[in-house]
């Protein structure tokens, strides 16, 4: 019997369940839902919801701790534009949909997605990078107008002929 066993081993040793568990959870972030067996999405559901909600805090440990087992743009989908979206939801931010099970073993097959989240106008990152590149732009324009002054009209190298 296994009392007080805790989690799933789904048939692993431990760093192939975390490869697994960190290729789902990437795949999940960047596609919005994923098709695997029934207990692989058990699996990996409290692994993606407490990602979300350290994502929501945005501080610069959590998001280090993302950074470290996400792949580069899942990171950055997750805290731009999920996180945000699910920002005025306390948590249960996907769902399972149990499917017909597999022809080849008749393994329990089910889908995890993420619920519909409110989409931002403009993620924080996006407006922080405009807001830059605007005062970039004022300064760029301010310099070159002391640098250059005004330029008289060049006169005509060419020679005129006298008849």
């Amino acid at each position: 019997m296994r009392h007080a066993v805790f989690g799933r081993k789904l048939g692993r040793d431990i760093n192939s369940r975390k490869a697994l568990l960190n290729n789902l959870s990437g795949a999940l972030i960047l596609n919005g839902s994923v098709t695997t067996t029934l207990a692989k999405t058990k699996f990996v559901k409290p692994y993606v919801e407490k990602m979300v909600t350290s994502a929501k805090v945005a501080k610069l440990g959590s998001r280090r701790v993302l950074a470290s087992s996400l792949p580069k743009a899942a990171f950055k989908r997750l805290t731009e534009e999920i996180a945000p979206g699910f920002q005025a939801r306390a948590g249960g931010y996907t769902r399972i949909i149990k499917l017909a099970t597999r022809r080849g073993d008749a393994a329990a097959m089910a889908r995890i997605e993420f619920l519909a989240w409110e989409k931002p106008k403009t993620s924080p990152a996006k407006a922080k990078a405009q807001v830059k590149k605007g005062k970039a732009e004022l300064k760029t324009k301010k310099a070159a107008a002391k640098k250059s002054p005004k330029k008289e009209p060049k006169k005509s190298s060419v020679k005129k002929v006298k008849k």
